[in-house]
């Protein structure tokens, strides 16, 4: 098992840390927060999505925060698109890189998007082909890849599938959800392997939510199997409005705490994203939960 020497976060925390927070942020703070973590060396911030506001009324605002954003030389802010109209929409503001959702779970997608699995790959692509033709970048989701609350127990041949149809769609990264926060290490680097029989692993990341304390676990197992790109949410925001349950993200400053501690590097400033964590966090009206923010502030 060789680890990787160098580790990209995509930090999700602007997008889906906030997405399922029931304070409302006002715009301008969510542009101050995607500026804050540009300033921390952070290379992919994951801005908003350009879903209906009737389902996710929190980022109603995405076209006035990614145009607010100073958007620095050398770093990506993706933003999620749901369909068609979304990705119109997201063009209107100059996006230059989207990402696209489905889930490994057939219950999952019924609940969540009114759709099977092969509808929702089908929904993605006319959206494929005009992101191809204007050359913006598509990222893919796969959500519930260790478990779902409607359906339990997912297939891991539905995990593959799913990625792989992805990735052969044009999906220059797929990313690997966790969306319930029910892995174990064991259970994470299974799946992950087993995606990776088909899918390179240079073309894999990792996204874990910390239900049951097992995210930074779960990372380093996947770590060990070579994957080289994790999502994280800033001050551990998060969780998912359509899975009763589940808890925030994994903390971004936790995870960088651990890399940084495995000699692993990631080019982030820690002390500047736990500041953005604690700052974020009193903005919410809560302690901030990162650990490793804590543990910087008290030092």
């Amino acid at each position: 098992m060789s680890m990787p020497a160098l580790v990209r976060i995509v930090e999700v925390g602007p997008r889906d840390g906030l997405q399922n927070e029931k304070t409302t942020i006002a715009t301008a703070d969510k542009i101050a927060l995607i500026d804050r973590l540009s300033g921390t060396g952070l290379r992919s911030i994951e801005a908003t999505s350009f879903v209906s506001p009737k389902w996710v009324p929190q980022l109603a605002d995405a076209a006035e925060v990614y145009s607010g954003i100073h958007k620095r030389p050398g770093v990506s802010y993706p933003v999620l698109v749901p369909n068609e109209q979304g990705y119109g929409r997201a063009r209107a503001v100059g996006v230059e890189e989207i990402a696209v959702f489905t889930a490994a779970s057939e219950a999952f997608n019924q609940r969540n998007i009114n759709a099977t699995i092969d509808e929702s790959l089908a929904r993605f692509t006319p959206v494929m082909e005009r992101a191809k033709a204007d050359g913006v970048k598509v990222r893919g989701y796969v959500s519930t890849v260790l478990g779902c609350p409607y359906q339990g127990e997912v297939p891991l041949t539905d995990v593959v599938r799913v990625a792989k149809a992805l990735h052969a769609m044009g999906c220059y990264e797929v990313s690997l959800g966790d969306t319930i926060g029910v892995g174990t290490p064991g259970k994470a680097r299974a799946m992950l392997k087993a995606v990776a029989s088909e899918v390179p692993m240079s073309s894999l990341a990792v996204h874990f939510h910390d239900t049951y304390g097992q995210a930074l676990s779960n990372i380093l197992a996947c770590l060990e199997e070579g994957v080289a790109v994790i999502d994280s949410a800033v001050s551990g925001t998060g969780g998912c409005p359509y899975a009763k349950g589940a808890s925030g993200n994994v903390a971004s400053e936790d995870v960088v705490y651990m890399l940084h501690g495995l000699g692993i590097g990631t080019g982030i400033d820690l002390d500047g994203l736990a500041e953005t964590g604690r700052w974020l966090a009193a903005l919410l009206g809560r302690e901030t939960g990162s650990k490793a923010g804590k543990a910087l502030l008290s030092t």
